[in-house]
């Protein structure tokens, strides 16, 4: 895989973390009952509610952490994004220090606007933090750096852990090749319209705002 630019600018240990990370492209969470959780999750973001969408998360990556049989994490949700002028926080893991415990923190509401941050943005956000909480707690890794690895990993956890009821984009799928069959068997053009209603845009967005920054904690390992 094609190394990114910061490669270049690391030290010969980074490297070799940098490549034991890049080699590294899925985990596997064994079972299909923990992404039910993320449900809760996304009626309690839509329902503006932050206690209960914090209660939601930790339950979801609390029973993945115990699956995979890794230790806990601590799950934060608050309200509006910390910003600057160029950028705004999407999601913060914690590691290391006086800590007792990691700590994963994930905003519900946009910087600029306030407004309820779409589920899929925020459950990328999350499983992305808990990407990094399994960097150090799951492969050993000194740091967690974003390689092309580690971005397989955290869309690994996203694709096994989003529900079927969730995952509006493969429902669209479904509608038109449902769609499609009808038109090729009866020559006629069906157009499920309240299908169509439901159907969420496409998004661009960034899992974290920490995406440009090399290791997960924004520093460099020592």
């Amino acid at each position: 895989m094609k190394k990114f630019a910061y490669y270049k600018n690391l030290n010969e240990r980074q490297r070799r973390l940098y490549d034991r990370s890049d080699a590294v492209t899925s985990v596997r969470v064994p079972g299909n009952g923990v992404a039910t959780l993320a449900t809760g999750i996304a009626t309690a973001l839509a329902a503006d509610d932050r206690i209960g969408t914090e209660r939601a998360a930790h339950g979801l990556v609390a029973a993945v952490l115990a699956t995979l049989q890794v230790s806990p994490v601590r799950v934060r949700v608050l309200a509006v994004r910390p910003s600057n002028h160029r950028e705004e926080l999407h999601g913060q893991y914690v590691f290391g220090g006086r800590r007792t415990q990691p700590s994963i923190t994930v905003w519900m509401r946009t910087a600029q606007k306030k407004q309820i941050v779409a589920f899929r943005t925020f459950y990328r956000t999350l499983l992305h933090e808990v990407a990094h909480h399994l960097d150090y707690q799951l492969y050993h890794f000194e740091d967690s750096l974003h390689t092309q690895g580690f971005y397989k990993r955290a869309e690994s956890l996203f694709d096994q852990l989003l529900p079927a009821s969730l995952d509006e984009p493969k429902r669209s799928r479904a509608i038109a090749a449902a769609a499609a069959a009808a038109t090729a068997t009866t020559g006629m053009v069906a157009r499920p319209r309240a299908a169509r209603a439901t159907a969420e845009p496409r998004r661009r967005t960034r899992a974290t705002a920490q995406a440009s920054l090399p290791f997960a904690n924004g520093s460099a390992p020592k």
